[in-house]
């Protein structure tokens, strides 16, 4: 293949045919928040042919602290419909595909899991982390989830593992019980062992490097599996 010019020093790092294999690539991102979005980011650069964005929000000013989509000018703008304007900026070639929907146990039949390579989960609700899980695991499709980033300061302390391994989030352990029900037998996942911060606020806190910082390692995870098999 001729590599584009905006890849080039990625296909000098990982070989031509490892940015075939993520040309080639269908990846599903289910949120595209302050983690997810990073997700989206990182693939976007690194060369994935195929990307599905799924999340039913739109842009606020209270995520401009820690997503990338989150401008003044985004303000109300629906963050699939900007991140796909900004995945086509930065890669032309890249068929992206924007869904405004919110994926719950009782819509998932519209959506088929198995006309994916990879499928990233960055959503909030538990019953959809779950269900994505038990249905990657039926379909044979790689997942990688991500787990609880609020309230959290220090990303030194995220990790990669699988789900019945993890220890210290709230999320995970939430996720173990549910996923144990199922029987789900393991999910890759991406959590952070630093206690979560006690603010007194009801809905959970943020800041500019945790998320971030998580879905960049879960985009690392998904660019290193396509291309290595793992």
């Amino acid at each position: 293949m001729k590599v584009p010019e905006e890849f080039s020093r990625t296909a000098s790092l990982l070989g031509e045919e490892a940015l075939q294999k993520l040309s080639n690539a269908k990846v599903a991102v289910f949120g595209v928040g302050g983690v997810g979005g990073y997700v989206v980011e990182a693939l976007a650069r690194s060369g994935v042919g195929s990307l599905t964005l799924i999340d039913s929000d739109t842009v606020s000013l209270s995520n401009i602290n820690r997503q990338i989509i989150a401008l003044h000018s985004t303000v109300g703008v629906p963050k699939v419909e900007a991140f796909a304007a900004r995945v086509k900026d930065i890669a032309p070639n890249c068929s992206v595909t924007p869904m405004q929907m919110l994926y719950l146990p009782e819509s998932a039949d519209s959506f088929d899991i198995s006309a994916y390579d990879y499928i990233v989960d960055a959503v909030d609700n538990v019953s959809a982390k779950v269900e994505l899980a038990a249905r990657a695991e039926k379909e044979g499709v790689k997942i990688i989830s991500s787990m609880g980033m609020g309230n959290k300061l220090d990303p030194t302390a995220i990790e990669v593992s699988d789900i019945y391994k993890t220890s210290v989030c709230p999320l995970a352990r939430v996720m173990r019980h549910e996923l144990k029900k199922r029987g789900v037998k393991g999910l890759k996942c991406v959590y952070s062992k630093e206690p979560p911060v006690k603010t007194g606020a009801r809905t959970p806190s943020s800041c500019a490097f945790v998320p971030p910082a998580a879905g960049l390692i879960i985009a690392s995870q998904v660019v290193k599996d396509i291309i290595y098999g793992k």
